[in-house]
């Protein structure tokens, strides 16, 4: 199986893994690419096509054979990298692969998981044998790759930091920045914008039920009965974000105790839906959180479609694509600390950075001194 639904897109993380690795993890939100992402890499192997095989474990075939037997024949015929796709669908899973690592050497395993599957943490055996690595929604630059056909490449934070103006007049030199960045918030994250068109947002809305319904409960054992409040959780969060919890409100909003929405937030976080900022930076699921954003403006646009507050979009946009790579505080003039060191504002065009600090400033191509482009953040991975 080595045909990729629809267009092949070039994903950054490919070149960050080592595939070596006899054991790989790639987690990721439904609709990421991980699919796509894993038979992309098949075909760029070298050599005998026999030595790679790609398996779907929702496949029913599985219901009555073991992973391991599978697997030792597979690696018994000449294979030498197996690839599982949504390794969740398989009970048993993390002694099945722990069974392959021990008892067959020659063999590498890649499998995919949704971001809520706690593959260490619920699974200490797998903790020092397995090598995590998530595969994140399209970054603005990979984006404007595909829309464009140009090949930009990621930025550090400090070089953006110390050289934006000069960077920032290459590429608008090339293509217009601002002319894509709207479509982007609203529908540029996942991947599948390409074949989806005008049902992109039915996609990610139906996605985002799936997540809710299916995997924060089978994970975290939350029964059924319970998913309207954690549903009305979700939407409370995306009609008020960035929301400042007051967390006996949120309780009574959907009927249920504290101690349970503090579960809920952090199940939410867990499954990619929202991002909790905390004033020390550390997360702490025993402490409430200082800001909480939708995880991306495209989850905002389809959770609240009708929400037209520009500065929440910017706001998100910023915590998304910086908070991926580099650790974000919340700030209470209402700006983020960014690893300890550089202090932003988010804002339009007329926004300045605070004394000392930077802006992130929506509508504008080129910024100036410690005046930044916000789209020029979208291209740190």
């Amino acid at each position: 199986m080595l045909q990729s639904p629809g267009r092949v897109f070039s994903r950054q993380l490919s070149g960050q893994i080592d595939w070596e690795n006899r054991l790989i993890c790639i987690k990721g939100f439904r609709g990421v690419g991980k699919t796509s992402f894993l038979l992309d890499h098949i075909r760029s192997l070298p050599g005998n096509e026999k030595s790679a095989l790609y398996v779907n474990l929702n496949n029913f075939y599985f219901t009555r054979r073991r992973l391991f037997s599978f697997a030792d024949e597979f690696s018994k015929l000449g294979g030498k990298i197996l690839f599982l796709d949504q390794i969740s669908k398989y009970p048993g899973w993390s002694g099945e692969l722990c069974h392959c690592y021990e008892k067959i050497p020659d063999l590498r395993i890649v499998f995919t998981a949704y971001p809520v599957l706690r593959i260490t943490d619920a699974n200490p055996e797998l903790g020092d044998i397995v090598k995590l690595y998530h595969l994140n929604g399209l970054s603005f630059r990979e984006y404007l790759n595909i829309k464009t056909g140009e090949s930009f490449q990621p930025l550090s934070l400090e070089t953006i930091l110390n050289d934006h103006l000069s960077i920032a007049c290459k590429i608008t030199s090339l293509v217009k920045p601002l002319a894509y960045f709207h479509d982007y918030l609203v529908a540029g994250y996942y991947p599948y914008f390409a074949e989806t068109g005008d049902f992109y947002s039915d996609l990610l809305l139906k996605n985002i039920n799936l997540s809710l319904e299916i995997d924060i409960p089978y994970v975290n054992q939350v029964e059924l009965k319970y998913l309207p409040k954690l549903r009305k959780l979700l939407y409370i969060i995306a009609s008020e974000t960035p929301l400042s919890p007051n967390v006996s409100k949120l309780a009574s909003a959907i009927d249920t105790s504290r101690a349970t929405v503090m579960n809920y937030l952090q199940h939410l976080r867990n499954a990619r839906l929202i991002n909790l900022l905390y004033y020390n930076g550390e997360e702490d699921h025993l402490r409430k959180p200082a800001k909480i954003f939708m995880y991306d403006t495209n989850i905002l646009h389809t959770v609240m479609p009708d929400r037209s507050d520009n500065q929440t979009f910017r706001q998100t946009f910023f915590v998304n694509q910086v908070g991926i790579l580099h650790g974000l505080k919340a700030v209470s003039d209402g700006g983020f600390l960014v690893d300890e060191r550089w202090h932003f504002t988010i804002g339009g065009r007329k926004t300045e950075p605070a004394t000392g600090g930077y802006c992130a400033a929506d509508m504008i191509e080129t910024g100036k001194e410690n005046k930044i482009p916000l789209w020029l953040f979208g291209f740190l991975y």
